[in-house]
């Protein structure tokens, strides 16, 4: 039977869309009037690279058994839909419309499976070690998060790399990195069901005979997420530099003994918070795949390009770090590279 699926953010959230689409369930990406008014015409555009294939593929929402559609966040019809995903970067929940929005999702008690770097406040409130943390200067608006049921919320974790090549339109995403989301359990042994029926689905497609990578897989452990934040810590944000910024693969390469210590110590507070060693990704695998990553992380470009807030997943493990009673020099380090260039984009706007 076809889910219907709401999705915050047509950028990202795109991939998403286009692997439901392909497995039957129906989309609706959430994003400006404008960038719905193309989606609505021309439908949008994943490219992916199969297996063993040199040249990536072009999976056009047209061609697909599911039905999608995109509208502002003020028509949308919440009676609609099975499952909300959250795909926009978390700064973007501050706006007015998508923060009523918001608070119509949480009234509406729909289950949210989130996408985002950074870990949704009711989400962290779900792992006992964190409950109590004062965790809300990592927020551009940690008041968005209030109304929302703690097992309503989960964490998926956005392993796989994607971007918008700068010269196409906005409803088309180029995959660089094709690796799995990875997702946390929902509270409530109904919304596990959905999300095993979405993974058991998206897993079955096939096109022209091949396997199709990104696959959703849902874990029963909260913690399998964090293990993107290790990542995030030793690639994505140290991207960020007092000048201009770097690929992750030089980030993580120009000096991959710190780059380990980094991404150990980061490994260890998750660990701390209650995560098994299995829930975490071994450092030289995430190093191999960095040598791949050849932009700066969306986190960077948005820095160089003058946004004055982005996802802050660096200060989070921060606070988190100093209240466990575990603070790491580079880390605070990487933290007051950030906060100085974010407060010269202020100044400078």
């Amino acid at each position: 039977m076809p889910r219907n699926i709401l999705i915050l953010g047509a950028s990202y959230g795109s991939l998403l869309a286009t692997k439901l689409l392909m497995a039957g369930h129906n989309v609706t990406l959430v994003c400006r009037r404008k960038t719905a008014d193309l989606i609505n015409r021309e439908g949008t555009e994943v490219r992916i690279k199969l297996r063993d294939e040199p040249e990536h593929r072009s999976i056009r929402s047209r061609d697909l058994p599911g039905r999608l559609d995109a509208a502002p966040p003020e028509a949308v019809d919440l009676s609609r839909y099975d499952l909300v995903g959250l795909a926009m970067q978390e700064p973007q929940y501050n706006n007015h419309t998508i923060r009523v929005l918001m608070i119509k999702i949480a009234e509406a008690k729909l289950p949210c499976l989130s996408i985002m770097n950074m870990p949704p406040l009711p989400y962290l409130k779900r792992i006992p070690a964190v409950a109590g943390m004062d965790l809300e200067d990592a927020y551009t608006n940690a008041g968005v998060w209030d109304r929302f049921e703690p097992g309503l919320v989960t964490l998926c974790s956005p392993d796989p790399q994607a971007f918008r090549p700068p010269e196409e339109g906005a409803n088309v995403l180029h995959v660089g990195l094709p690796t799995n989301f990875k997702a946390a359990t929902f509270a409530d042994e109904a919304h596990n069901r959905l999300l095993r029926e979405l993974e058991a689905d998206i897993d079955a497609v096939r096109l022209d005979g091949h396997d199709v990578p990104v696959k959703l897989k849902v874990f029963d452990s909260l913690f399998v997420p964090l293990a993107k934040w290790s990542m995030l810590l030793t690639g994505n944000y140290r991207c960020i530099t007092p000048d201009e910024p770097q690929s992750i693969r030089d980030a993580v390469h120009g000096d991959l003994a710190r780059s380990r210590v980094i991404y150990e110590h980061v490994d260890a507070v998750a660990r701390r918070l209650g995560a098994d060693p299995e829930d975490q990704v071994p450092f030289e695998k995430y190093a191999k795949a960095a040598e791949g990553l050849l932009k700066p992380s969306s986190a960077a470009r948005a820095v160089a390009n003058g946004a004055p807030f982005i996802e802050r997943v660096d200060l989070l493990v921060k606070l988190i770090s100093h209240q466990l009673g575990m603070p790491d020099a580079e880390i605070d380090r990487t933290v007051q590279i950030v906060d100085r260039k974010l407060e010269e984009r202020i100044i400078e706007g």
